[in-house]
């Protein structure tokens, strides 16, 4: 079994006084394998920078403990910590060259000129840049400059990478081409890298798990497949996925040998009991008032479903995507042929018992997956 490279232990952040101030990061425990990239995914404001900046060691910890490789680093000044971190703000040194900036950490290293020039033509190279290694970062795009940051930290031998949006000024194609290449890049050299990004292409892309904040609050820790189709809790379900999943308040209800599941505006689906495990229907009859989930994707046009009515119909080149007025909301529904279906239109909606993601109400803890408990 690999050794934890990182591991944080109950760590808390206050900007203010411990207890009183806002509390940005609470109770954060998680590990980090040696090799492993993992992102921190969530919305502006869950904390996942802050955490970020506590590894590098530019936050203090308000409370708890940061170690790497096995050895305490939470009290450690940033420069013990061995850790190479890409800016958002890119941070490069005006005086110097691209190039220069780059090199800046490698000459520190004592390698030689020649070893020096080879690292960083590798990483210029792979990140698109080495037309501009003789410029200064004032003449260069915000673009450039985030790549020129990305590569100053990827070219050093740290025992962390950490990757604050390292992206996030990058043209889509380009953004696209240089995940791949990033990823094979600190996967062939055993790295361990945090990416902190609100983009889930991104993090599905490059990491091998991801930490859903949210509110400061470690969310789910696990990889991308497992997030996507068992959900930790109605946040996780409705954050992660495009378009996002869809959800509605429901009754449900087990009698004559069926499930019945009560919508608002008298919808209700109902299925076989026998669809459902004996524990699976034993969490129903206990919970009764329950939030059902179900991906856009899996969602059927049926001509024996429930009516629901078109509001739009969008054509995106490769899917439709077909949102409909269903149980007082809306319910968004993807196909990857063309939709012939207008506005006003009645169509029948389909949702199979495996496809349904069911939350508790009261907590929005996970339930049930498909046909098995959460």
């Amino acid at each position: 079994m690999k050794a934890a490279q990182l591991a944080l232990s109950g760590v808390d952040k206050f900007y203010g006084p411990v207890d009183r101030g806002v509390h940005a990061v609470k109770s954060l425990t998680m590990q980090l394998d040696e090799g492993e990239i993992v992102a921190l995914l969530g919305s502006s404001g869950c904390g996942k920078t802050s955490t970020l900046r506590m590894i590098a060691g530019f936050e203090a910890v308000s409370r708890g403990t940061i170690s790497v490789a096995g050895k305490p680093v939470h009290e450690l000044p940033p420069v013990r910590r061995n850790v190479a971190m890409a800016f958002e703000g890119y941070s490069l040194y005006p005086p110097l060259t691209v190039r220069e900036n780059i090199a800046f950490a490698l000459k520190a290293a004592r390698l030689s000129q020649a070893e020096v020039d080879a690292k960083v033509n590798e990483i210029a190279k792979l990140l698109e840049i080495e037309d501009i290694l003789q410029r200064y970062p004032s003449s260069i795009s915000g673009g450039q400059q985030q790549r020129a940051s990305l590569g100053r930290a990827l070219v050093r031998s740290a025992s962390l990478h950490l990757l604050d949006e390292p992206m996030g000024q990058l043209e889509p194609q380009l953004r696209a081409v240089l995940r791949g290449r990033i990823k094979h890049f600190i996967k062939e050299r055993g790295l361990t890298a945090i990416l902190v990004t609100h983009d889930q292409t991104e993090a599905n892309a490059l990491a091998d798990r991801i930490a859903v904040m949210e509110g400061g609050v470690l969310q789910q820790f696990d990889t991308p497949t497992v997030i996507k189709e068992k959900p930790a809790n109605l946040f996780t379900g409705t954050f992660v996925g495009e378009p996002p999943m869809n959800v509605f308040a429901a009754d449900a209800t087990l009698e004559g040998g069926r499930v019945r599941l009560d919508l608002p505006q008298g919808v209700s689906l109902t299925y076989p009991e026998s669809e459902f495990a004996p524990q699976v229907r034993d969490r129903l009859r206990a919970l009764r008032q329950v939030v059902i989930g179900v991906r856009p994707y899996a969602v059927r046009r049926t001509t024996d479903g429930v009516a629901a009515s078109v509001a739009t119909n969008q054509w995106l080149g490769d899917q439709t995507h077909i949102a409909a007025d269903f149980a007082g909301g809306t319910i968004v529904l993807v196909e990857h042929d063309r939709a012939r279906v207008g506005i006003g239109d009645t169509i029948g909606i389909g949702i199979q018992p495996r496809h349904l993601h069911i939350f508790d109400a009261a907590t929005g803890e996970a339930v049930v997956h498909g046909m098995e408990l959460a």
